[in-house]
């Protein structure tokens, strides 16, 4: 029975033997009887922290491993984004920044046990959830789904991925202890239980009988309904720093969807949190598999912060229940991969939220990998329950604040035939040059458009991240403002309106849909669509990119499109527009540009932070590598995180600059040796920009 004191029936496990033959000399078992999980035949009781290898660059992988482990923790749990490792059918990507396996490596040389979350989805304010955008390039499928279609590409990818974990389990001699299957299955529309058999044979029949699976939800009973089965063993999530939700006892209608996840308040029984699993996994070890130390913020609202004091309370309460606990510990920022930027989410919630490009989520271990006042509050509570590494914690990373970078405008080279000026031998140190957008299409998009009667999506035309220009002309005079509008929800998720190289404004998903605009017969339209990132939680993860409706010009609907899928990220992987030739130019007009150039960090190169004092909304690039979004004017964040390993010491910096809406009269960068986080314009405010 459960012990005395203790509500909801939550059992403290016991250290009794279990009733069977002497385990293999490795193993990783569940005892049902004892309330624990049995470690080579030893009552085992795992504290673990979350590291998303793919936010943090190769480089920095042992710092933040290491930092864990002097903090108390076990054992690491990790997703793997099935985006990440396969961008296009069967192409599969596991190199460099991408090489999962050399993170296992490091992991069971510093001693560390591994959960494994292989999704296939895996949410993680990832894109899509960690599912491949060219999934839609069926329209119909029917994401997270026994469809035919969906499967087939799954099973696909598992038996390229799960075969490379297989001798990594812990009975094969690895460190991996258990593999959860999908995640937070219940909180998705589906509800399909075959689906969920489907996957259970198929780590069963790659991974062998003997690993322990499992399955991670909220606390809801509808959640754990749609996101169990026999054979996973369930677990919950909840935490200080989710979003409040009605507790289980409430009764009353789920909300569709489902807000997230479980709040556990300062005053609440954490008992009642695991009285939830018990609906699910009567009997075995009580257990948290995503305990939030802190959350995530969104593209307009306030940084999230929770407090020190809160989580440890709420961590010291689970532990003296005897339950394992797996903590959101180290969120950081995008790893050095040419494609860093695009892999930021969306939460459906009530409407369209993206994801800001950092992913701080005031974590026990900062963005940059610092220690912060939380991780030792934690390494102060696990040391009450069990011995923690002797030592000093590795310090902070050195942060450099190399000042204030001012811009230089230079235009793109003029159209054949006419003179190029010589490109300067070396550009003055802190300039930029400046371009437009519309004038580099011939670099950006090499191929030429795509012509459709009606525009097409992202996914129509295979185009996964970044940007798409959609271009047609007036079909007739407007000498009085017109209204040029788009249907509801069918802009995906931003567009920047330019008619006759004139920036007109900006249309958004869930904003504004309509601007008034004049001209003439035949003159050009183009709308810049940027993707903001593909829904990672919410009611459905399909979630289409571009105009999934066509303009109209006062209810008449545009006709004769270009599209224009924009390589970006290739060409500045490449040295454009640092390569490039370029010439002197005047004041530079609104709308999408770039502006580059270079600024040195002599000595040693260390993380630094840059701020965008007067600058809208766009993407940063340093020596090729994309750090992400930028936009101060909506916030919470205001500077984005460099890691000093993507700069040079030495010599030259080169900084590439996409600004969408309209760069400062006087442009430029600053750079600090601190973040800034908590700067948000009003619901309002943010919506009119």
């Amino acid at each position: 029975g459960a012990r005395d004191g203790a509500p909801g029936g939550v059992r403290v496990p016991t250290a009794a033997p279990l009733p069977q033959a002497v385990p293999p000399a490795r193993s990783f078992q569940v005892d049902y009887e004892a309330g624990c999980f049995r470690k080579d035949g030893a009552a085992f009781r795992y504290v673990s922290g979350s590291l998303h290898y793919a936010r943090v660059p190769r480089a920095a992988w042992r710092d933040r491993l290491l930092k864990m482990s002097m903090a108390g923790l076990s054992a690491v749990q990790l997703y793997i984004p099935w985006n990440y490792h396969e961008p296009l059918p069967g192409v599969y990507d596991f190199a460099g920044e991408r090489d999962v396996e050399a993170f296992l490596d490091l992991t069971a040389e510093l001693g560390l046990l591994v959960i494994l979350r292989p999704g296939p989805y895996i949410c993680a304010e990832w894109e899509m959830g960690g599912l491949p955008a060219w999934l839609l390039w069926k329209p119909d499928i029917v994401l997270r789904s026994s469809d035919p279609d969906y499967l087939a590409a799954v099973d696909s990818w598992l038996h390229v991925l799960l075969p490379k974990m297989k001798p990594r389990l812990y009975q094969y001699g690895g460190n991996i202890i258990s593999v959860q299957v999908e995640n937070e299955y219940g909180s998705y529309y589906a509800c399909d239980h075959n689906y969920l058999w489907h996957l259970l044979g198929t780590f069963r029949a790659l991974l062998g009988p003997d690993v322990l699976l499992f399955t991670t939800d909220g606390t809801r009973a509808e959640e754990l309904r749609c996101g169990t089965l026999p054979g996973l063993y369930a677990t919950v999530d909840f935490g200080p720093g989710a979003p409040r939700t009605r507790r289980i006892a409430d009764g009353g209608p789920v909300p569709d969807p489902p807000q997230r996840l479980f709040m556990v308040s300062a005053d609440s029984n954490i008992t009642e949190a695991f009285s939830a699993q018990r609906l699910a996994q009567p009997k075995g070890p009580l257990v948290n598999s995503e305990y939030y130390t802190g959350w995530l913020d969104y593209w307009g609202e306030a940084h999230a912060s929770i407090s020190s004091a809160l989580v440890a309370r709420g961590l010291e309460a689970m532990l003296r229940l005897g339950a394992n606990v797996n903590m959101q510990l180290c969120r950081t920022a995008p790893s050095r991969t040419p494609l860093c930027s695009p892999w930021p989410g969306a939460d459906f919630k009530e409407g369209y939220k993206p994801v800001t490009t950092s992913y701080d989520y005031d974590a026990p271990l900062s963005e940059a990998g610092d220690p912060t006042e939380k991780l030792f509050a934690i390494r102060t509570v696990i040391s009450k329950f069990q011995p923690v590494p002797a030592g000093p914690m590795p310090p902070a990373s050195p942060k450099q604040a190399y000042g204030r970078v001012a811009l230089r405008k230079v235009r793109a080279c003029p159209r054949a035939g006419q003179p190029c000026l010589p490109r300067p031998r070396c550009p003055p140190p802190g300039s930029l040059q400046y371009a437009d957008l519309l004038d580099v299409l011939d670099v950006l998009c090499p191929s030429g458009p795509i012509r459709s009667q009606f525009p097409l999506t992202f996914e129509a035309i295979k185009q996964a991240h970044g940007f798409v220009l959609y271009r047609t002309r007036l079909p007739r005079d407007v000498p009085a403002p017109a209204a040029l509008s788009a249907p509801p929800h069918s802009v995906c998720d931003r567009g920047y309106v330019m008619l006759q190289r004139e920036y007109q404004g900006t249309l958004e998903r869930d904003g504004q849909t309509a601007l008034h605009v004049t001209g003439r017969e035949g003159d050009t339209l183009d709308v810049l669509l940027e993707n903001m990132g593909r829904i990672n939680f919410g009611a459905n993860v399909s979630d289409f990119k571009g105009l999934l409706g066509n303009l109209s010009l006062e209810r008449s609907p545009l006709r004769g499109w270009q599209l224009f899928p924009l390589a970006i990220e290739a060409a500045v992987g490449q040295g454009w527009p640092h390569a490039a030739p370029r010439r002197a130019s005047g004041t530079a007009a609104a709308g999408p540009a770039f502006y580059t150039g270079a600024f040195e960090s002599p000595g040693s190169a260390s993380d630094t932070f840059v701020e965008f004092p007067g600058w809208r909304k766009g993407q940063l690039w340093i020596n090729g590598f994309n750090l992400g979004r930028y936009w101060p004017q909506r916030g919470p964040q205001q500077t984005l995180f460099v890691p000093g390993s993507v700069l040079h010491a030495g010599r030259p910096n080169n900084i590439t600059v996409l600004e969408l809406e309209a760069a400062p009269p006087a442009p430029s960068l600053l750079f600090l040796d601190h973040p800034l986080f908590n700067s948000t314009l009003s619901r309002s405010a943010a919506a009119a920009k």
